[in-house]
């Protein structure tokens, strides 16, 4: 695992969400627009900088509960970091962070921080892992295409044939999108980093009709787990379109085939 207190710029995530102390309680960054959707900045990408400000803050090194809410719109350039510690305790610390710029609060982000090393207690598992092809089978992800985000360049996602189809204008008609994830620079996943794995696939919207953004409202990721090195399998799906506003609900698994995250955002369609 990479601790976000000790972590420096050697990977561009890491690059990416360093944070630096501005204060008492206060953090600058720089929000790079290497994780732009278009012309968004990412909003896992986002909440992984309040987290990077958040680790700072706590003696816990692990995100345990995650929720962010996007307030407006963040641009690629500097940014503050406002942290509020509300309780540090024996195994759970439970904080806020918001990002500022130009004066106005743009994203929120209220964590939970505990050790999952140390976690133990009764286990009850009734859900499986997905079934769908290995990587090598899969469709990767190419930056180089006209269209596709910047963010791309950062990661090696994979997604089932399946899922892939809308690019090529075959929309399987179900909106779910599954596939694998890695970072492109050999960067292992972390439990600071399963927030952007969790907010970096295509919408699962787009394989049942066009949209040129979908943009998250409130995004929840629940850590369970320090994922082994490697591939991240994730899947994710939507049950629910009602006057342009959908969940997503989604699933990160370990390449040891240990559940490590859930999710759950929601986004709003544009027409």
């Amino acid at each position: 695992m990479v601790d976000a207190k000790d972590a420096g710029p050697r990977f561009e995530f890491d690059r990416d969400t360093w944070v630096e102390a501005d204060g008492e309680d206060r953090f600058r960054a720089e929000v790079s627009p290497g994780w732009n959707i278009g012309s968004n900045p990412n909003g896992g990408y986002l909440a992984s900088i309040a987290l990077a400000a958040l680790a700072r803050s706590v003696p816990h090194h692990d995100p345990l509960a995650v929720t962010a809410h996007y307030a407006s719109r963040v641009s690629p350039g500097p940014v503050g970091v406002v942290v509020d510690v509300l309780r540090t305790g024996r195994g759970l610390s439970t904080v806020v962070a918001r990002l500022v710029q130009e004066g106005d609060v743009r994203v929120q982000v209220t964590a939970a921080f505990g050790d999952l090393s140390a976690r133990e207690g009764p286990t009850v598992v009734t859900g499986e892992r997905p079934s769908f092809p290995p990587p090598e089978a899969c469709v990767p992800v190419d930056p180089s295409i006209p269209g596709v985000p910047e963010i791309m360049r950062r990661l090696d996602m994979r997604l089932t044939p399946e899922s892939a189809g809308f690019a090529i204008g075959h929309r399987s008609g179900v909106a779910a999108m599954e596939g694998w994830v890695r970072f492109a620079d050999g960067r292992e996943p972390d439990t600071g980093s399963l927030v952007v794995a969790a907010d970096a696939f295509p919408p699962t919207v787009l394989n049942l009709m066009e949209t040129p953004w979908v943009p998250t409202i409130e995004l929840t990721v629940h850590v369970r787990a320090r994922p082994a090195p490697g591939w991240l399998q994730c899947a994710f799906r939507t049950r629910y379109l009602i006057d342009g506003d959908l969940e997503e609900d989604g699933e990160l698994w370990d390449s040891s085939g240990r559940l490590v995250a859930l999710s759950r955002q929601l986004a709003r369609v544009r027409a």
